[in-house]
């Protein structure tokens, strides 16, 4: 025999037997209400955020979370010994670079001050350095697009 609203072999029966899955299901599709204190620019990011889509402060606020919690979880899905490879790739350039530039250009002035002095050039020895600089340059334009391309391959490998 069924009995309404009553609780018979650890089921729910009667009129109501859905209400708490219904309940429960509603709930994870609702939004909670969270009171938060924030800088008042961000205040004026979130309004303005806001207004240029057509949507509540409510609303606005909580896709910044959302993409807030995105991003953390991102950040904290690189593992600590990827970072700390390209940590050691970045001081290894950089002491590559403190070690090749000035030796490279003091090359450079002491090579167009001899070849100006010398007498068998018909230019100034500035001409000669902005002719080095110019040709430098587009080198190191070509040098500094491979390395981009080897660093969107080091990106490519980490994130797999």
């Amino acid at each position: 025999m069924k009995e309404h609203g009553r609780v018979r072999n650890g089921r729910s029966h009667g009129p109501h037997a859905n209400q708490t899955a219904n309940d429960s299901a509603a709930e994870t599709r609702r939004l909670c209400v969270l009171g938060v204190k924030i800088a008042p620019e961000l205040r004026r990011e979130i309004d303005a955020y806001a207004e240029a889509h057509g949507i509540t402060r409510s609303r606005a606020a909580s896709e910044y979370l959302t993409i807030a919690r995105d991003v953390l979880h991102e950040r904290d899905g690189i593992p600590g010994e990827r970072v700390d490879e390209l940590v050691e790739a970045l001081e290894a350039l950089r002491t590559l670079f403190q070690l090749l530039g000035p030796p490279a250009f003091g090359i450079l002035r002491l090579v167009a001050h001899w070849a100006a002095n010398a007498g068998n050039l018909k230019v100034t020895e500035d001409e000669l350095v902005a002719e080095v600089r110019a040709v430098g340059a587009d080198e190191w334009e070509q040098a500094v697009a491979d390395a981009e391309r080897d660093v969107q391959e080091l990106r490519r490998a980490l994130m797999e």
